[in-house]
């Protein structure tokens, strides 16, 4: 064998393997490539898209979180406002309620002393005449006792 039929004719197979292996085969190899290039382009871009909204939805969160803590605490207040205004309500009705049954009561008590004076000064008036009218037995003149018994029953 000579040597430079061979080394002439693996030059020939090799360039006939590059020239198919760059017709043939590189070209879809080179697009298989490209493809899965673009897809994990595409989907690095859509990664950091999901991301940048999720970076966003936290804020929007964060914000919702802030707007309805807020909102919490204002609906606190004015409940607390309010049960205070009902409580401070309450409690004028309840003194003015109070102050009208005292009074009621301060003017029954003084109906009741009215009434026990006016008793009083009847059951006076009784015995006074009573006495008198054991004095005027023994007298004759009724008509100066009964102005002296009417001065007496009139000054108790």
């Amino acid at each position: 064998m000579n040597i430079n039929f061979t080394l002439v004719s693996q030059m020939v197979w090799f360039f006939a393997f590059v020239w198919f292996t760059s017709r043939f085969v590189w070209p879809p190899l080179m697009r298989a490539i490209d493809q899965r290039q673009q897809k994990i382009a595409a989907g690095l871009a859509a990664a950091e898209k999901g991301q940048h909204e999720l970076v966003n939805a936290q804020g929007r969160v964060d914000e919702l979180m802030k707007s309805a803590k807020l909102q919490s605490q204002d609906l606190v207040t004015n409940a607390q406002k309010r049960s205070s205004e009902m409580i401070e309500e309450a409690k004028a009705t309840a003194k003015v309620e109070g102050e009208r049954q005292l009074a009621a009561a301060r003017a029954n008590i003084e109906q009741e002393i009215q009434q026990a004076r006016e008793q009083l000064r009847t059951q006076v008036a009784q015995l006074a005449l009573a006495g008198a009218e054991q004095v005027l037995l023994r007298e004759i003149d009724a008509a100066k006792h009964k102005d002296v018994l009417d001065k007496l029953s009139t000054r108790l």
